[in-house]
């Protein structure tokens, strides 16, 4: 299976109740950020450049807790930042599982090894590492040599003790479709339970920064569409965590549609609105969020922000929610596959 049946039997109940109850808009993942700080500086990461004055500080345990019983989310993505560089984690991971909730914990993998006497196995708990490509183009993309054999080193000992672990890969202009066919290779090796894909494109937070060269990894759409359609014949039998359906949009197959405001991100200075890409401003409440918030003038056609977007965290969600008839048999078949 894509996913452990827990999680699958969790978010269909879970879809089925929203319907029911004829909401409109509810949230499917808590984007947590506990910290900004980060033990790497990735190309490509907007986070330590846009919260650079935030860097040293971080939310407590109770405030991480509390922001999840506001909105409810029935998975946590727990980022950042580094996430296994905040100190009260392996407490955090605890709580989050002990109200029942499904997580992924993502992580650079560098200290990974480490910090696995923090956790323990469980059918709800995802560790998803970052890789960006095979050892060589990984290392220059963290701008630190040993990067790649630590991360690895850490998913090997993951697996040997007993955890889920997934991969994401972010796809640069430069990214070679084949190199990434030969780590998706590598890491099946690994015993990788599943493989994420999401495409470079160009936001607030690294346009204003990157003032040059850095600005030249990000791909237009119509770049990605081409990327994609090349990956999804490379890697399209592998154990992909992107469904089909969201695939179809990285590959320019479908009209777009966003549903940021399923995918909410909570950190130290509150709410992000309206997205996780960006910032408008930062909100007090979770309800604040979603009724201040014109989501009928955001996505590609509306913002211009927007006009390169297919972030998984937005698309993703629309991919799920979207799904009629046709789809849903795809998703199905994809899930149980």
């Amino acid at each position: 299976m894509r996913f452990p049946f827990s999680l699958t039997r969790s978010m269909t109940g879970y879809l089925v109740r929203k319907r029911l109850a004829r909401e409109k808009r509810f949230p499917l993942v808590l984007m947590l950020e506990p910290l900004f700080a980060c033990n790497l500086r990735c190309t490509g990461c907007g986070r330590v450049r846009e919260y650079a004055d935030w860097v040293h500080q971080r939310l407590s345990v109770e405030a991480c807790l509390a922001a999840l019983e506001e909105c409810g989310a029935p998975i946590v993505s727990i980022c950042g930042g580094e996430p296994l560089i905040y100190p009260e984690i392996g407490e955090l991971v605890g709580q989050i599982l002990a109200r029942r909730k499904h997580i992924y914990l993502c992580t650079n993998g560098v200290a990974l090894a480490e910090k696995l006497p923090l956790f323990r196995p469980c059918s709800r708990l995802f560790i998803n590492v970052h890789l960006d490509g095979m050892e060589a183009t990984h290392d220059a993309i963290t701008g630190r040599p040993g990067v790649f054999a630590a991360a690895t080193a850490g998913i090997r000992a993951a697996k040997a003790a007993g955890f889920q672990v997934c991969t994401n890969t972010t796809v640069y202009r430069q990214t070679d479709a084949q190199e990434i066919a030969v780590l998706f290779e590598y890491l099946t090796q690994l015993g990788v339970d599943g493989l994420m894909l999401s495409p470079a494109y160009g936001y607030e937070a690294v346009r204003e920064d990157a003032a040059g060269a850095a600005d030249d990894v990000f791909m237009t759409r119509p770049e990605i569409e081409e990327k994609f359609r090349d990956l999804r014949r490379l890697v399209g039998g592998r154990r992909l965590v992107t469904s089909p359906v969201y695939f179809d949009f990285l590959c320019g197959h479908r009209p777009l549609q966003c549903a940021a405001w399923a995918n909410p991100t909570y950190n130290v200075c509150g709410w992000k609105g309206p997205c996780y890409l960006i910032t408008d401003r930062h909100h007090e409440t979770y309800r604040e969020l979603l009724d201040a918030t014109d989501w009928d003038r955001l996505g590609p056609g509306r913002d211009p922000r927007c006009e390169h977007c297919l972030v998984h965290c937005g698309f993703e969600p629309a991919a799920v929610l979207s799904a009629k008839g046709r789809d849903l048999a795809r998703m199905a078949v994809w899930q149980m596959t």
